[in-house]
């Protein structure tokens, strides 16, 4: 069932959630990113059942994620090529990796993201492009965008954590 609630559709985490937020979709981009790009693959990796990840790819090509592309044609084949939308979401991945080495592993590390050229472990933070400073909780406020819609603006004034007015300044 999909939220109706306008605060859930008008806020970007609600429209990403709608678009990606189910966990066989985040598994499925995961290996897309890994080089994954048809059925078999998917569904080999994933072990998920054939109608549940049809449901998802077709879910995922429909919002953009991926270009199904025919690579057989008897019998009809297809392949799933990302978009731009879909690498996009990539640091999306990185940020759930370290997020779930840091609290999940307690035994240690099974997977790491390292650099390409030098193969070293990286060590994945959120920062602010404009300065690179890490972005935090205790220095993040949220405000209202140019369209922002009069509830929202609403909403955000009555947020306690990330109101510029009541949130604790600086790091």
């Amino acid at each position: 069932m999909q939220p109706k609630s306008s605060s859930i559709l008008e806020c970007p985490v609600g429209r990403a959630v709608q678009t990606v937020g189910e966990w066989w979709s985040i598994l499925i981009l995961r290996d897309a990113f890994q080089g994954a790009t048809k059925f078999d693959e998917f569904s080999q990796s994933l072990g998920i059942a054939p109608n549940i990840l049809s449901r998802r790819l077709a879910h995922l090509t429909e919002n953009g994620m991926f270009v199904r592309r025919r690579y057989h044609e008897r019998p009809p084949r297809y392949e799933y090529a990302l978009t731009d939308k879909a690498r996009d979401f990539f640091p999306v991945i990185v940020a759930l990796l370290a997020w779930g080495n840091k609290h999940l592993a307690p035994e240690g590390e099974a997977i790491r993201l390292a650099s390409r050229d030098e193969i070293r472990p990286f060590d994945p933070v959120v920062v602010d492009a404009a300065d690179l400073r890490p972005i935090t909780l205790t220095n993040a406020v949220v405000i209202a965008g140019p369209r922002a819609s009069r509830g929202m603006r609403k909403r955000l004034a009555s947020l306690k954590a990330m109101n510029p007015a009541v949130a604790p300044s600086g790091d």
